[in-house]
């Protein structure tokens, strides 16, 4: 077997909104099975293969983001974030080299800060092209900002 080339490079994303919010909704919501669906924007079809979760800090899941006919195969270990009221989804394996997602919330006035922080890396050559027309750039701005805003009109009350 021979090994992928990989970019050494990475790249670190962040997109944060102030949600008019609890923690404790917040939480509610990102623990729901139907959250990953519901912050998948369309064309894209999630189907959950296998959820081992536990808590938010721990278990996998394994699924396939469906892109028309396109099967991207993807499992994600779940580990605790940088403060308490976090969690993180590291890419055990799927379309890029490294994939890290910290869901981090923070209380503020007005409501709970939510930081969605992502640091990746792509493999090098055609894997790698695929990978940043798909999870890089303005695809990835754009898969935050519907993430966001679904979140906020999931926990309007």
């Amino acid at each position: 077997m021979s090994a992928v080339p990989v970019s050494s490079a990475r790249t670190i994303y962040e997109k944060r909104s102030i949600l008019p919010t609890t923690l404790a909704k917040l939480l509610a919501f990102h623990q729901s099975p139907a959250a990953l669906a519901q912050l998948t924007p369309p064309p894209i079809f999630v189907q959950l293969k296998e959820d081992t979760r536990t808590s938010f800090e721990q278990g996998d899941l394994k699924f396939v983001l469906w892109l028309g006919p396109l099967p991207i195969r993807w499992w994600a270990r779940h580990e605790p974030g940088p403060v308490p009221s976090s969690f993180a989804d590291v890419m055990v394996e799927g379309p890029l080299a490294y994939w890290r997602h910290e869901h981090i919330f923070t209380e503020v006035p007005g409501g709970v800060e939510l930081l969605d922080r992502v640091t990746l890396s792509h493999h090098a050559g055609l894997r790698g092209l695929f990978s940043r027309l798909m999870f890089d750039g303005v695809p990835l701005r754009i898969l935050f900002f519907y993430r966001h805003l679904r979140t906020r009109l999931a926990l309007r009350d």
